[in-house]
């Protein structure tokens, strides 16, 4: 059934995912800043609001694809946010990697308002305009069940983890084994140009070889060790910081991974 799909951050992750939700047949009302983010998604097909407030009083399910917990905070909190001012019966979901207790203290002061639910994500944007992107997604089951169809436009796999922060810490290990394997695929680099290997060759042979992995793949497609570093970079050491306060908050060591992670060739520190 189409809904009526609030949506802000239609940046590099979230554009595609506006385009994808507009073909799938539903109302998408778009609350963006800039001029030109505005204009493309309205040649997509989507509507502009003028403000949070006002497109969340219209959403049956409004998605949140920002990049940081401050931002998150920004636009979910406060008297004028996703979280005052949508209906009590939407349901929000946070594409947004960052700490649990960020999601789990907008929800507590908001407990009259729309339920949230935490829906990292893991995949690029080629993968959300395929279709296949991966969506973990925690929370109560019956906003579960309202928002997966929505999800469904853009997403091939949906992995319902449990209560509200389940998935956002499934996601916090995957991005801390994501990096610690990129690190060894950019110290398997170095030691082939050691041996006289181009990383370009050495990584199309191995990726049809029994050392490839999804890191592998990534750093072949976007270019190799310094491109990936470059464009992926930023983003991880994000999410592995994240990580590190998670578990450093519960006492948990990272171990081997953290040793791998800080270790590495690549600045994920």
């Amino acid at each position: 059934m189409a809904r009526v799909v609030g949506f802000v951050g239609a940046g590099r992750m979230g554009e595609p995912m506006v385009v994808r939700l507009v073909r799938g047949g539903h109302r998408v009302v778009v609350y963006a800043r800039r001029p030109e983010v505005r204009e493309r998604v309205r040649a997509a097909g989507a509507e502009v609001a003028n403000s949070v407030a006002e497109m969340a009083a219209v959403s049956d399910v409004v998605i949140v694809c920002v990049f940081s917990d401050d931002q998150l905070v920004e636009v979910l909190g406060g008297p004028r946010g996703v979280l005052a001012t949508g209906r009590k019966d939407c349901v929000v979901v946070s594409h947004t990697t960052g700490a649990v207790s960020t999601v789990r203290g907008l929800a507590a002061t908001h407990s009259d308002g729309p339920v949230l639910l935490d829906g990292p994500v893991s995949g690029s944007a080629q993968d959300i305009a395929a279709g296949e992107l991966t969506v973990l997604l925690g929370g109560p089951a019956s906003s579960v069940a309202l928002a997966r169809p929505v999800l469904e436009s853009y997403a091939g796999t949906i992995v319902t983890t449990g209560e509200l922060g389940s998935a956002l810490r499934v996601k916090l290990v995957n991005n801390a084994l994501f990096a610690a394997s990129a690190q060894l695929v950019a110290t398997a680099a170095e030691i082939g140009r050691k041996m006289g290997i181009a990383d370009d060759d050495l990584l199309r042979a191995l990726l049809v070889c029994s050392g490839r992995s999804y890191a592998m793949e990534s750093i072949q497609r976007i270019g190799g060790p310094s491109g990936f570093e470059r464009v992926a970079a930023p983003f991880l050491r994000k999410d592995v910081a994240a990580c590190l306060a998670a578990t450093t908050d519960n006492g948990i060591e990272l171990g081997q991974l953290a040793a791998v992670i800080h270790d590495g060739p690549l600045d994920l520190g």
